[in-house]
């Protein structure tokens, strides 16, 4: 696998090797020896996986302290774009986001370290997504910044009239009034 940074330290794009014939394809999708020799030392313990259409936009989510998860995300059909926010207090980067393209074409993967807030959209007629998480789910411990925040600057690809948000993710704030509860 390759590791690219990104250019918010931390946020890492994984490609991986991809073995291609008159058959199809395989690669790795993880390997736990490679990752910590290339990324370090996470240790997963839930996957998940969505199924959602075009239009589909989840997020910003977060889990606030002491839940907080890593994640390592891809889509495994259909395409989506995936950005991560950076809510770390006192981060050079606070407030800036990264954005990737992960396709069933590229099998790109993203790793997002803890403190940062995440979400995705929904560029094809529809998406399987996949995420490996650190730490278990705790809804006590839902946190979130509004996916229509335009003072983060994302371009989602989504018509705003187009965008599908569950009931919610229409009610988490915008980072201006947001107190994060992580700190780098």
């Amino acid at each position: 696998m390759e590791v690219i940074k990104t250019d918010i330290e931390g946020l890492l794009i994984i490609e991986p090797r991809v073995f291609k014939d008159a058959r199809g394809y395989f690669f790795e999708s993880y390997s736990q020896r490679e990752f910590e020799q290339k990324v370090g030392h996470v240790e997963f313990v839930q996957d998940n996986e969505s199924m959602s259409s075009y239009g589909v936009m989840r997020g910003l989510h977060f889990q606030r302290p002491p839940f907080t998860q890593s994640k390592l995300v891809r889509c495994v059909k259909g395409r989506v774009l995936d950005v991560a926010v950076d809510i770390r207090k006192g981060s050079p980067t606070y407030g800036k986001h990264v954005a990737v393209e992960l396709t069933e074409e590229n099998h790109r993967q993203f790793f997002i370290p803890k403190g940062f807030a995440h979400g995705f959209a929904v560029l094809s007629e529809t998406a399987v997504f996949q995420y490996k998480c650190d730490e278990f789910y705790h809804p006590e411990a839902d946190g979130g910044i509004s996916i229509t925040d335009d003072s983060l600057g994302i371009d989602w690809r989504i018509p705003t009239d187009k965008a599908i948000l569950s009931d919610k993710d229409t009610k988490h704030a915008y980072l201006a009034d947001f107190e994060t509860p992580f700190s780098v």
